[in-house]
């Protein structure tokens, strides 16, 4: 990410309100008033509010400043929750072993906050029998009825049946 703040020499603004080291407001100021302050404190001008008539500077160390931001930054993104869409695929002729297997796979994905994209694949003549698939989909739903809101209900894409189902 860029910094487009503007600092010392690059502030072409002819008085700015000067906040000095310490946070306290000193008042509106010539430019060349606000840098020789910065300079006698061996610190930095930088420009906080560029929108403000006239703009906001403030005497800090901007290296530390820069510093300070993009370890703010990582902290954020380290924080947040991708969410992810786990895919689980079933047949129409699944049995009650392997579905309950598939089940247990599907709540733990929606525990850890995961959408879950329930496919269901059909071969050869099981086209034909699509109501089959239909109802083991609606079997999923019913099973996992209080934890999940639908994204998707079943469709037909191609040769399979796509539902997409979400944490609540």
């Amino acid at each position: 990410m860029r910094d487009d703040r503007l600092v010392n020499d690059s502030i072409q603004a002819p008085e700015v309100r000067l906040i000095d080291a310490a946070g306290e407001q000193v008042g509106v100021v010539s430019r060349e008033a606000a840098l020789e302050q910065a300079a006698n404190s061996g610190l930095d001008l930088v420009i906080v509010a560029v929108n403000a008539e006239p703009p906001v500077c403030k005497i800090m160390d901007y290296g530390k400043f820069k510093y300070d931001e993009q370890k703010k930054r990582n902290e954020a993104r380290k924080k947040q929750k991708t969410i992810d869409v786990k895919e689980v695929k079933l047949r129409p002729g699944i049995d009650t072993h392997d579905y309950e297997i598939k089940m247990r796979s599907m709540k733990k994905f929606l525990d850890e906050g995961d959408k879950v994209k329930v496919t269901m694949r059909f071969r050869g003549r099981e086209m034909v029998h699509q109501d089959i698939g239909a109802r083991v989909l609606d079997r999923v739903r019913e099973d996992l009825d209080g934890r999940v809101k639908i994204e998707q209900f079943p469709k037909i894409e191609g040769r399979q049946m796509v539902m997409v189902l979400a944490p609540r």
